[in-house]
């Protein structure tokens, strides 16, 4: 079943920035610090294992970020405003309602709701991350982060109006999404989450066309960076789908994810679609937050950042235009 009262996707005009990025990981001198660490040291900076977290792929996977918690917080595109807005009147959230945030990272979405009065309660499974979500929301007495993993955390009140998720809702194990939220929440809650993928329009820059290149020359024995590679467990951020096919793909999933869970029902869904543009530094900076690229070793990643990094300053404007899409559901408890 298809979400009631689809609309349009919103093209975000005024696309939210990153932030300059002065401390790029895979420049000379970052790699002669990282050189110049003990290799004990260097193994434990880069495993990314959590004590909460289990050695499976998609567990591992999801602790990378945990590693360079800095470096996300200031590489990661903002969310538009407007998603805020929608999921504040979708969700019918009353004032000062009492939410939950599953795996808050570091309070880039958590922010935008606290400025809007909301008490929110944060669950973040990285300790650094969850620390630096602490201090950037300091100001928020209503805000508290929790450095917790969402699946076996007990809050000593239930009851909330809403559990929301920005990016963070497909980390959880399936047996336990729809459940363990449902728990959570009063009569009539809300269930809000987000997902965002990198999206190639019709109108899109070509680049991430030619960049299959750079990955197949680096790691081209990995099955995963072909067309055809298993999306379902690795979605490589070079293989771009349109906005349209994909949203589309999304919503039928979800929905009949969200209502065959028997957990939640009246699901609206809502997508937005915006730009970025990138220097060969900012990119390679957004790239180190992603958790295939932090999952590669280290002499692969380097090399392949490199190569990309060359590829965008050869480029006439030496820059690169990457669109998002950011799809928000938002269910009814049952």
């Amino acid at each position: 079943m298809r979400p009631k009262n689809p609309e349009t996707t919103r093209r975000c005009r005024k696309p939210p920035r990153p932030s300059s990025i002065s401390a790029i990981t895979n420049t000379p001198a970052a790699r002669k610090r990282k050189a110049s660490k003990p290799r004990d040291e260097r193994r434990t900076r880069h495993t990314g294992h959590h004590r909460a977290v289990s050695d499976t792929p998609q567990e591992l996977l999801r602790a990378t970020f945990e590693q360079v918690p800095e470096l996300y917080d200031r590489a990661r595109p903002n969310y538009p405003p407007q998603i805020f807005d929608d999921l504040a009147a979708l969700a019918q959230l009353p004032v000062q309602a009492r939410l939950v945030e599953i795996g808050c990272g570091t309070g880039r979405a958590t922010l935008p709701l606290a400025q809007r009065g909301y008490a929110i309660t944060c669950v973040e499974l990285g300790e650094r991350l969850a620390a630096t979500a602490q201090r950037k929301l300091a100001t928020f007495p209503s805000v508290s982060v929790i450095n917790a993993n969402f699946e076996t955390w007990r809050p000593e009140r239930l009851e909330f109006d809403a559990v929301v998720a920005f990016g963070a809702f497909h980390w959880l194990a399936p047996d336990l999404r729809y459940t363990k939220t449902a728990e959570l929440l009063r009569e009539h809650g809300k269930l809000g989450f987000v997902s965002t993928a990198h999206v190639l329009p019709s109108d899109g820059d070509p680049f991430f066309i030619e960049v299959q290149a750079d990955y197949e020359a680096v790691i081209a024995h990995d099955p995963k960076t072909k067309a055809g590679g298993d999306r379902a467990f690795y979605s490589p951020p070079w293989w771009l789908p349109h906005p349209d096919a994909l949203g589309d793909h999304s919503d039928e999933v979800v929905t009949n994810e969200i209502e065959t869970s028997g957990r939640f029902h009246n699901v609206r869904a809502r997508r937005y679609l915006w730009d970025v543009i990138y220097t060969a530094d900012d990119y390679i900076a957004v790239l180190n937050t992603y958790s295939h690229h932090r999952a590669l070793n280290d002499e692969a990643r380097e090399r392949l950042l490199e190569r990309i990094h060359r590829r965008i300053e050869a480029r006439p404007e030496r820059t690169v235009r990457k669109t998002y899409l950011a799809m928000l559901y938002v269910a009814e408890r049952v």
